[in-house]
């Protein structure tokens, strides 16, 4: 079990969503399906963070302690903030942020509003949303 938090970067909770098993590279694409499991699975804690996570740690973008795409995600995880109104450092369980993501992003179209253009978009157009099977957070229609 978990014995605090996971740091869960906010646009995390839309790539996790859509994630078949492509990626960046196998390690990457191993590691976030190895992620996805332990947070589905066990619903742990998160506290969101716009900073690295458990997810950054093998990306190859991330170069030298350095992401190179910064200002990009930087401005998904605020977008991701804003649409579910929750701040930096908010902590729920898991599935709990599933589920705003599902049903303040993705349920009512706005996923091109937070990440348009980025390079897995044509993924994420093909592949439905795990979160469509959760139940919708208090206050959604």
């Amino acid at each position: 079990m978990w014995d605090k938090p996971v740091l869960l970067r906010p646009h995390h909770g839309l790539c996790l969503a859509h994630f078949v098993g492509e990626g960046y590279s196998g390690p990457f694409a191993e590691n976030m399906g190895q992620v996805l499991s332990d947070l589905t699975a066990e619903n742990p804690l998160v506290r969101l963070c716009c900073r690295v996570d458990g997810i950054c740690a093998v990306c190859p973008e991330r170069r030298g302690g350095a992401c190179q795409t910064a200002a990009q995600v930087a401005d998904y995880d605020q977008a991701v903030l804003a649409l579910c109104a929750v701040g930096e450092g908010a902590e729920l369980p898991f599935l709990d942020f599933a589920r705003l993501v599902q049903g303040h992003i993705i349920a009512p179209g706005r996923r091109r509003e937070v990440c348009g253009g980025c390079r897995w978009e044509d993924l994420c157009d093909r592949v439905d949303s795990r979160w469509a099977k959760l139940s919708p957070p208090c206050g959604t229609p």
